[in-house]
């Protein structure tokens, strides 16, 4: 198995970031979706997603000149221009006030810089009630409020081993059960695990070893399937493992499945609809997994370099 070429790894997550940063009004929410605290939980998903996209790449270090100018232009336009400087995750915590969202898009901000008190408040409230450790949840959800927690500098409300022990991937089932939405979940344990790829040594070695063995088997069927958002997740996990495999086959597939204007297709081929705000909204989630995809997969390519220099 061949290693893809750290500018391969690389020119994805460029293109990506440049398609994020042309098409970044369609983040904002609308006056409509504003007045609906379940509208606003929604949007905010995407907006989360950007500001982990960001701290990412300022954490591993990557970003070429360009890359750094557009993702410290496209963090300040999110806090600033979607998030009104954090008063919309302030409003929508007074209408939900157990709802974990707000934290976790907060906690992505907060690493980078940025500081709200009054979402820290309403944190610090939600997290004095017996409800928020009574919340129900699925695991590995509750795994990455436990990381959110975490990243903000708390004291989790629960254990993370209990809480991994009930996900899917913490029972190692059997691999050829995985179906799309075990697929996904699996990734994000890894990630909410990790603190999206910060820390790949808190996979526990026969879990790291689970995923070596049997990941190459779902790196393939995903990649014959075309479905690109799901494949590059699971590139994300590669690069989380103590040995990644960074495959070049497996990239080169996923690189050219990339559009000339940077998005990345959740499966098969772009849209055919003209409408840009459609489009965005069916292909901005596999655009910036690209983005995380890219940024994981060059700083461990850059550090077996390093090491075997």
């Amino acid at each position: 198995m061949t290693a893809a070429p750290t500018a391969l790894l690389h020119q994805v997550g460029e293109r990506a970031l440049a398609w994020l940063d042309d098409n970044r009004e369609h983040f904002r929410l609308t006056d409509e979706e504003l007045a609906t605290p379940r509208s606003v939980i929604e949007r905010l998903k995407p907006i989360g997603e950007l500001a982990i996209n960001m701290r990412v790449l300022a954490r591993e270090g990557v970003a070429g000149s360009r890359q750094q100018e557009r993702s410290t232009r496209l963090l300040d336009y999110a806090w600033r221009e979607l998030l009104d400087g954090g008063n919309v995750l302030a409003e929508l915590q007074l209408h939900e006030p157990l709802s974990p969202v707000p934290l976790e898009v907060y906690a992505g901000f907060h690493e980078l810089g940025h500081r709200h008190p009054g979402v820290e408040e309403g944190i610090e409230l939600a997290r004095s009630t017996a409800s928020w450790r009574a919340l129900e949840m699925v695991p590995n959800r509750r795994l990455g409020v436990l990381n959110a927690e975490r990243r903000l500098g708390l004291a989790p409300s629960g254990d993370f081993g209990e809480a991994l022990a009930a996900t899917w991937l913490g029972r190692t089932p059997e691999p050829w059960t995985v179906q799309y939405h075990i697929a996904y979940d699996l990734t994000h344990t890894v990630f909410h695990l990790t603190n999206w790829g910060e820390a790949p040594h808190r996979i526990p070695p026969p879990i790291a070893e689970y995923l070596a063995r049997y990941l190459p088997a779902w790196l393939d069927d995903w990649a014959d399937l075309g479905h690109w958002d799901l494949l590059g997740e699971l590139l994300v996990v590669d690069a989380c493992l103590p040995r990644p495999a960074l495959d070049a086959e497996l990239w080169e597939r996923y690189a050219a499945a990339q559009s000339e204007s940077g998005a990345m297709p959740e499966q098969h081929g772009m849209p055919a609809d003209d409408d840009p705000g459609i489009v965005f909204d069916l292909v901005h989630h596999p655009t910036l997994v690209a983005a995380f995809a890219s940024a994981m997969a060059t700083s461990r390519a850059l550090t077996a370099a390093g090491a075997s220099g």
